[in-house]
C-alpha cells in the first residue's frame, strides 16, 4: 500500500521533547472529491441554502434532458433559471464548483438521436451554450443504459464536449455517471475498456456503485450498495455476488486509472418485501432465495430512518460491509428486509476510497438525506470521515507515549516518527487496520526515551 504524502490537504506535526510536550500539528487526510448530485425537483422541499457545501468539493445539478434534435429540455428535471442560479450562486460563495449534468435513467434513446453525425455539433453548442450562461463550471454526462453499442456515439460526444469545453478560458469540468457493471448481454470488459480508452478526457468518473440487487430470476436477496461480496455466490450460477469492490477492481484490471474513479454513497436503500415457495419465504435477511419473487421498493433514508428504523431491528454486515434492518411481524407476508446506506457505510467508502487511491465518492441524491428543520445526518457523517483523523492528545503514560486519534471504519492509518525534521526521514511505528466501526485509537511509542526529542504523524493512504 503507499502512503505517499504528496496530496495531503492538511499537513500538521506534532513535535515530543523530553520533559516538554509540544503539540504543533499532525499529518491528516488524503484529499477525495465529494460529489453530491442535485435534482432541481428537490429545490422546493430542499433549497440550496439548506446544503452543507463544507462537506461537498462538487455538486450536480440534475438534469437536462436531449431532444432527438439535440436541443435541451431543461424543464423535466426542474433546472428552472431561478434553481440554477441560487445553487450556482450559493456553491461558488462556499468555493464549490457546480456541474450541469445532461440525461439521467433511460436516456440512451435520446442520447443516441441527439449524438447522430447530423445532430452532434448542435447538441454539443447547445450543451456548453447553456453552461455557460447560467455560470456552471462543467458538464456531467449520465447516459442511460450505456451498452457496447453505443460506443461509438459516446465517444464522439464525449472528444467532441472535451474539445469544445477547452476552448473556454477557465478549466470546464468533463464528468461521468456510468454503470457498475455492463448491461445485460454485453461482453463482460467491454464499457470498461471504453473508458480507459477515454480517461484523460474526463475529470471525474463516478460509478453507480448502488441499485446492486433485485428481485431477478435467480438471484438473492443483497444489498443494495455493499463494499464488499463477502465470498457469496449466487446458488444458480456460482458468481459473486455484486459489489463496489468488485465492480472498481473491473474498471482498474481493464486500464482506469485509480485516481479518476470514484464510488457511490447511496442517500437511499431498499425494502424488500413477500415472496414465496422456499424455506426462506419470510424475507427478512441477505442472501434468502425464493421461488415466487418478493418485490423492492426504493426509498429514501429519511423515510427509512422515520418509519422503520429502531436500534433493535439493526443489523451491520462485516463480510459485505452494509447495514440492514431486519422486521418480523405477525404476520409473515408482511415481513421486510431493508438495505441502506448509513452513517457507518458512509465513512467506510471514503476509506475504501483513500485505501485504493480513488478520485473520490459520489453522492446519490443530497435531499433524500434531509429533513426539515433538521441536519442531514449523512452528510455529517461524511463531513467527520473527511476531518478524520485528527489529534485528540498526545501524552506520557509510565515509560511510553501515547497517541491518541479518532479512527474510521476500514481506516488504515500509519503512525510514524523522526528525531530530525530536517532530514525528512520517518520510521514507521505501526501501520493499523480498522476492522470494526472506528472510534478513538491509541498508539503507544514504548522507545521514546532513545532520542532526546520526537516528532511524529499520522498518515492515511495514498
Amino acid at each position: 500500500m503507499n502512503f505517499s504524502s504528496k496530496h495531503f490537504n492538511r499537513k500538521r506535526q506534532v513535535a515530543l521533547s523530553i520533559g516538554v510536550l509540544c503539540l504543533l500539528s499532525i499529518i491528516t487526510h488524503a484529499e477525495i472529491w465529494r460529489t453530491g448530485y442535485y435534482p432541481g425537483w428537490e429545490q422546493a422541499s430542499m433549497p440550496a441554502s439548506n446544503i452543507d457545501f463544507t462537506a461537498l468539493t462538487h455538486i450536480i445539478h440534475f438534469s437536462v434532458v436531449p431532444n432527438s434534435n439535440g436541443s435541451l429540455n431543461s424543464n423535466a428535471n426542474g433546472v428552472t433559471t431561478a434553481n440554477s442560479a441560487d445553487v450556482v450562486s450559493r456553491a461558488h460563495t462556499a468555493g464549490v464548483k457546480v456541474i450541469i449534468c445532461v440525461g439521467g435513467a433511460d436516456s440512451e434513446s435520446a442520447f443516441q438521436a441527439a449524438t447522430s453525425i447530423a445532430n452532434l455539433p448542435v447538441f454539443i453548442n447547445n450543451l456548453t451554450n447553456f453552461m455557460a450562461t447560467r455560470d456552471y463550471d462543467g458538464v456531467d454526462i449520465d447516459w442511460e443504459p450505456l451498452p457496447a453499442a453505443d460506443a461509438q456515439q459516446y465517444t464522439n460526444l464525449v472528444t467532441g464536449l472535451r474539445s469544445a469545453l477547452n476552448g473556454f478560458p477557465q478549466h470546464k469540468l468533463l464528468t461521468a455517471a456510468v454503470g457498475a457493471y455492463p448491461p445485460y448481454g454485453d461482453s463482460l470488459t467491454a464499457e470498461y475498456v471504453m473508458f480507459a480508452a477515454l480517461q484523460s478526457q474526463f475529470d471525474q468518473i463516478n460509478i453507480m456503485t448502488y441499485d446492486l440487487s433485485g428481485p431477478y430470476d435467480g438471484w438473492v436477496t443483497w444489498f443494495n450498495s455493499p463494499i464488499y461480496d463477502g465470498g457469496y455466490r449466487f446458488p444458480s450460477n456460482g458468481n459473486l455476488l455484486p459489489s463496489v469492490d468488485d465492480a472498481v477492481k473491473n474498471f482498474l484490471t481493464n486500464g482506469v486509472a485509480p485516481a479518476k474513479l470514484g464510488i457511490g454513497i447511496a442517500f437511499y436503500g431498499y425494502l424488500w418485501t413477500g415472496g414465496s415457495g422456499t424455506s426462506s419465504v419470510s424475507i427478512t435477511q441477505p442472501r434468502q432465495s425464493w421461488t415466487n419473487a418478493p418485490t423492492t421498493t426504493a426509498i429514501r433514508y429519511s423515510t427509512i430512518m422515520t418509519d422503520y428504523y429502531q436500534s433493535n431491528l439493526y443489523h451491520w454486515d462485516t463480510n459485505a460491509q452494509s447495514a440492514y434492518l431486519s422486521i418480523t411481524n405477525a404476520n409473515p407476508t408482511n415481513n421486510t428486509f431493508i438495505s441502506y446506506d448509513d452513517q457507518r457505510t458512509c465513512q467506510a467508502k471514503v476509506s475504501y476510497a483513500r485505501n485504493h487511491g480513488l478520485g473520490g465518492v459520489m453522492i446519490w441524491e443530497l435531499a433524500q438525506d434531509h429533513q426539515s428543520g433538521q441536519s442531514s445526518p449523512l452528510v455529517q457523517a461524511l463531513k467527520q470521515a473527511l476531518a478524520t483523523p485528527g489529534l485528540t492528545s498526545i501524552q506520557f503514560s509510565n515509560q511510553n507515549i501515547n497517541l491518541s486519534f479518532p479512527s474510521l471504519p476500514l481506516g488504515s492509518y500509519r503512525v510514524q516518527w523522526t528525531s530530525d525534521m530536517t532530514l525528512n526521514a520517518w520510521n514507521t511505528l505501526v501501520v493499523t487496520n480498522i476492522s470494526g466501526p472506528g472510534g478513538i485509537l491509541q498508539i503507544a511509542d514504548p522507545n521514546f526515551s532513545s532520542q532526546s526529542k520526537r516528532f511524529y504523524r499520522v498518515k492515511t493512504p495514498p
